[in-house]
C-alpha cells in the first residue's frame, strides 16, 4: 500500500470519527435510536459469561495495563526481535492514539449510559478501550502484513467493542468511533514513518566477518 493511500485512509477514518462524534452529540444529544436499542437489547440478553468476558477485557484494555503494560510488552517484544524502528513506530502510535482519544473526549463530552456497570472516566465518545485495541491491531498489521494478523486483529477489536457495550459503559457508536480513531492514527503515522521503519541496514552497518 502506497504512502498516499495510507494517508488518505488514515485521514478519512479520523474525519469520519470526528463527524460521527458531532452527529451523536450535537444532532442527537439524547443518543440515536440505534444506540438506545442496542443498549436495551444487550441489557435484556446479558448473561454471566458476558459479564465475566467483559470484565476481563475491561481490565486488559484499561488502566495501567492498557496505558503501560500492553504497549511496553509490545515495544519490548519488537526490540528483542531486533525491530527497534518498529518499536519506535509502535510507541509513537500508542501515544498519538491516546492523545487523539482524550482530545475528542474533551471536545464532545458525551454522557455515558445511565446503567453502566463499571466506573469510568469523563467522556463516552470515543471508546478508549476500543481505540487502544484498534491501535494494537493496526500496528501489528502494518509491521506484519499477513492475512491471519488482520483477522486476529479485527476479532480483537470486535471483542473489545462488544465488551464495552456488555458493561453499558459505552454506546455502540462510541466503540465505532474508537475503532476509527485507533486505526486512523496508525495509518496516518504509517504514511509518514513506514519507509523509515522498513529501511534496510546500510552495508557499512552490517557485521564484519
Amino acid at each position: 500500500m502506497s504512502r498516499r493511500t495510507l494517508l488518505w485512509w488514515g485521514v478519512s477514518l479520523l474525519v469520519l470519527a470526528t463527524a460521527l462524534g458531532a452527529v451523536v452529540v450535537f444532532v442527537y444529544p439524547q443518543s440515536p435510536g440505534f444506540d438506545r436499542w442496542w443498549n436495551e437489547m444487550i441489557a435484556a440478553a446479558r448473561a454471566d459469561w458476558m459479564l465475566d468476558f467483559a470484565l476481563a477485557l475491561n481490565w486488559i484494555g484499561g488502566g495501567w495495563v492498557a496505558i503501560l503494560g500492553v504497549p511496553l510488552l509490545a515495544i519490548l517484544a519488537l526490540v528483542l526481535a531486533r525491530r527497534w524502528r518498529g518499536a519506535v513506530f509502535a510507541a509513537v502510535s500508542f501515544l498519538a492514539s491516546a492523545g487523539a482519544v482524550q482530545l475528542l473526549k474533551t471536545l464532545f463530552g458525551r454522557a455515558r449510559p445511565d446503567d453502566m456497570l463499571v466506573v469510568s472516566d469523563y467522556g463516552s465518545f470515543p471508546s478508549g478501550h476500543t481505540a487502544n485495541a484498534a491501535t494494537i491491531a493496526l500496528v501489528l498489521w502494518v509491521l506484519f502484513p499477513r492475512v491471519w494478523v488482520a483477522i486476529v486483529g479485527a476479532l480483537w477489536v470486535l471483542a473489545m467493542a462488544l465488551s464495552r457495550t456488555f458493561l453499558s459503559v459505552h454506546w455502540a457508536t462510541d466503540t465505532l468511533g474508537g475503532a476509527l480513531v485507533g486505526a486512523g492514527v496508525v495509518l496516518v503515522l504509517a504514511a509518514w514513518l513506514l519507509p523509515w521503519v522498513q529501511r534496510k541496514k546500510h552495508a557499512l552497518d552490517a557485521p564484519i566477518g
